[in-house]
């Protein structure tokens, strides 16, 4: 992890880290909320924890890694996660998969280029009945085809150029 400074406001997480000063194990909680407050995890956000935790950096940055919980990279407006689970999966996730692919040329991990749209394939989003299933924020949409997922992406881009 090499050491750069960009334009993140470290003071926004003081709060977190004096609240959970001197409190073993409470790393993943700072993670979790540090997280919420930049809506990923900022390489410079990882040492000012590390800083004022006194864990090592290589600690810090080794817990973040293992969790799939945290990302490293802004997200989009709009989090599509694709269920991959077994229910999904039979009923056709890989055809949701291409249709989502090929309407915002984004793969896994991605953000399209106008930050609206971000694609995580997630194991399994607990909705097995709704299969095939997406989430993008907190909504559920299920029992998709590729021509529904269409319709719901091109719907949120409308609405987002009526903004």
């Amino acid at each position: 992890m090499s050491h750069t400074l960009n334009e993140v406001d470290l003071t926004l997480i003081d709060g977190i880290l004096d609240k959970y000063a001197g409190i073993k194990g409470s790393l993943i909680t700072i993670l979790q909320q540090a997280q919420e407050v930049y809506g990923y995890l900022p390489e410079d956000v990882l040492y000012k924890i590390s800083d004022s935790t006194g864990i090592f950096p290589a600690r810090v940055l080794g817990v973040a890694t293992f969790y799939a919980q945290f990302r490293f990279q802004p997200i989009g407006k709009y989090l599509i996660m694709l269920c991959e689970g077994t229910a999904c999966h039979v009923n056709g996730a890989e055809s949701i998969l291409k249709a989502i692919t090929d309407t915002l040329d984004i793969k896994d991990g991605e953000t399209t280029k106008d930050g609206l749209f971000s694609l995580k394939i997630v194991a399994c989003l607990g909705c097995c009945s709704l299969s095939p299933a997406i989430m993008i924020n907190e909504e559920t949409y299920g029992n998709l085809t590729p021509k529904k997922v269409k319709l719901i992406i091109k719907e949120l881009q409308k609405k987002e150029a009526l903004v």
